[in-house]
């Protein structure tokens, strides 16, 4: 089987300017660039730049991929909108992982799977970037659902001691968005893993205009001035989800944060290997089509 490896970045809160993609093009010849994105794809050789780097220095989301069975993701936030505290409480481990660089948070997920190291199609990679980098709004909003996903990445590799008791568990993982759910897909989250995390989420809901008053109400007059000048300026392009992660965070603030009991990893891990079990048990006893017309 030929190498294939797949890298794509993309700028998403503010524009590359033309100095910015003449240096990118002094990295690669051949790669697609513009003012928002960058990618290509190797048969022979890499890519002659960290990733990392390119990141910290360019781009808000990147995707790699590679046929011996690596599965690689990274969003970058500014801090404003999400802070390493809470990032690390997740994400802190060789799976996912959190840290910050010049006034930025960097979120790192990668799956390792030699098994499933047949990936050759060289036109899955711009599609999986296309559904996968959605989920850094989410995250942006406050959305704790895909910190979690990094979190029960790294219960299912093995990162975490059975002991370890697991952040609190978001609402709405029973129901998640179109990119959420590509990133269970991506990272190869354990279906049976995911269904024991998951019946310990809340329900999620949109909120109602009643309960978008009261938290405005709540607000104190200095923050409802400041969202008002730069709703009327058009000055900041994340004013939604400065907004969205407010209104979060006093919903968590008024439920308690989680009133739900806080498993453990070795908990999860047994819950998934007993639903795996049953699931096969299931599966053996289940006639065949040709047998159950007998």
């Amino acid at each position: 089987m030929s190498e294939y490896q797949y890298y794509e970045f993309l700028a998403l809160d503010a524009p590359l300017s033309q100095r910015q993609q003449q240096e990118l093009r002094a990295i690669s010849s051949r790669a697609t660039i513009s003012s928002t994105r960058f990618a290509n794809f190797y048969t022979f050789g890499d890519l002659k730049a960290d990733p990392a780097r390119l990141v910290e220095r360019y781009f808000d989301a990147h995707l790699y991929l590679a046929n011996w069975g690596t599965h690689a993701l990274t969003f970058r936030f500014p801090s404003r909108l999400l802070d390493l505290k809470t990032a690390t409480r997740y994400c802190r481990s060789r799976a996912a992982s959190a840290r910050a660089k010049g006034g930025y948070v960097i979120l790192d997920f990668a799956s390792e799977d030699e098994e499933s190291s047949d990936w050759t199609d060289e036109g899955d990679g711009t599609g999986q970037a296309a559904a996968l980098f959605p989920a850094r709004a989410l995250i942006a909003s406050g959305d704790r659902r895909a910190l979690y996903l990094g979190w029960l990445l790294a219960v299912q590799d093995g990162d975490l001691a059975d002991s370890e008791e697991e952040p609190p568990c978001p609402p709405g993982l029973r129901d998640l968005p179109a990119p959420l759910a590509a990133m269970v897909d991506f990272l190869r989250i354990d279906p049976d893993l995911f269904v024991a995390a998951a019946a310990g989420s809340a329900d999620s809901r949109d909120p109602s205009r009643k309960e978008l008053v009261r938290w405005a109400r709540s607000l104190r007059d200095s923050e409802r001035v400041a969202l008002l000048v730069e709703f009327v300026q058009g000055s900041d392009p994340s004013l939604r989800l400065k907004a969205m992660q407010s209104l979060r965070a006093s919903e968590r603030q008024a439920s308690g944060g989680s009133a739900r009991t806080r498993r453990t990893a070795g908990r999860l891990r047994a819950e998934a290997e007993r639903r795996g079990e049953a699931r096969r048990e299931a599966e053996t006893k289940r006639p065949s089509r040709k047998s159950a017309r007998r």
